[in-house]
């Protein structure tokens, strides 16, 4: 039988209700069976083994290291299985998705994020679909014994995604992730419909290599009209701060303001690399349409392209983990390491 390690970080799927307060608090995922009497069916298809975090994070409270003991996990465990599911919040399972994507080199195996909505041991749960799923697509292999989707991807409720390409798009219903530049890699219905010249083909013969350094010092923020210089500057002036991923109008456009571009310069040059995104959530950046992203482009803002904010992120927060020189990550930004951009 094909090996699949069931990781469980923490979120709601493994959550259970305490009878004195009401709210929810993680449960002991070792004990799945006990919620869940279908995970005995697919192990007799799949040998599923479960490594449970200690304590369970909620999702709010994931962090770099976490992503980091996720990929020391599957390193030290990569040999022996042929996929891996990992059990996540919802709130930062694109963040997780994206810098895995980037820290996984070379995957040559499924790991495939999932969760839920509601607790898995809800009458009306979306996690025991969402985890059988997950665990039937990490342990599929093609015709040459290569595993179907060896990429980091999320699973919900129907669709796989790539992970780098995925966005949270709602807080309530099931549907809660998309990728809105990107088609679904595989649509979960009676059958399995791969869309498999959209799959990443990695070099089976060469060796993931995993990378756990990660900059931290980066900033997201927001145009919008009324955006004051003096907020702006104080933003800009901290020493520490090596990248932004700046959220512009349209196809990367800015406003015309006189303090704007002198200040975003000024970083530039100091080695900040900027990072343009798209404040829609489809589209690409093209800072040569219009003037007002002429300007950015001119002062050597990079483009996102049609990346995700999440995937900008992670992204910046991992070539900054292993390079010093700004331009070689500048570089690097305008290319796709993991299939996060076209």
């Amino acid at each position: 039988m094909n090996k699949v390690l069931l990781i469980y970080t923490g979120g709601t799927i493994g959550m259970g209700q305490n009878p004195q307060t009401g709210t929810l608090e993680p449960l002991n995922f070792n004990h799945l069976e006990d919620s869940m009497p279908e995970f005995n069916l697919i192990r007799a298809n799949v040998d599923v083994d479960v490594y449970q975090f200690t304590p369970p994070i909620d999702s709010s409270d994931m962090i770099p290291k976490n992503w980091a003991q996720i990929v020391r996990i599957i390193a030290r465990n990569y040999d022996q299985y042929d996929g891996f599911v990992i059990l996540h919040g919802t709130d930062t399972m694109a963040y997780t998705a994206s810098a895995l994507s980037f820290m996984l080199e070379n995957l040559t195996k499924p790991v495939i994020l999932t969760g839920s909505q509601l607790p898995i041991g809800q009458l009306r749960t979306d996690g025991k679909e969402n985890l059988i799923t997950s665990i039937e697509l990490a342990a599929m292999k093609d015709e040459n014994g290569h595993a179907h989707v060896p990429e980091v991807c999320i699973y919900f409720s129907g669709r796989l995604l790539r992970g780098n390409r995925s966005t949270k798009i709602n807080a309530d219903g099931f549907y809660a992730f998309d990728s809105f530049n990107y088609p679904h890699l595989c649509d979960a219905g009676v059958n399995f419909t791969f869309a498999d010249h959209h799959i990443l083909k990695p070099d089976f013969s060469k060796r993931m290599m995993p990378h756990y350094a990660m900059d931290e010092n980066v900033l997201v923020f927001s145009i919008f009209p009324g955006i004051q210089e003096r907020i702006f500057r104080n933003i800009l002036s901290s020493n520490a701060l090596r990248g932004i991923v700046m959220r512009t109008y349209g196809s990367g456009n800015a406003p015309h303001i006189h303090w704007l571009m002198p200040l975003l310069k000024e970083a530039a040059q100091r080695g900040v690399v900027i990072v343009n995104i798209s404040q829609c959530v489809a589209g690409s950046v093209v800072m040569n349409r219009y003037d007002t992203g002429y300007q950015l482009m001119d002062i050597g803002v990079v483009s996102g392209h049609d990346g995700t904010v999440e995937s900008a992120i992670t992204k910046l927060m991992f070539l900054q983990g292993m390079y010093s020189d700004a331009n070689i990550i500048r570089g690097l930004m305008n290319q796709s390491l993991a299939g996060e951009i076209s």
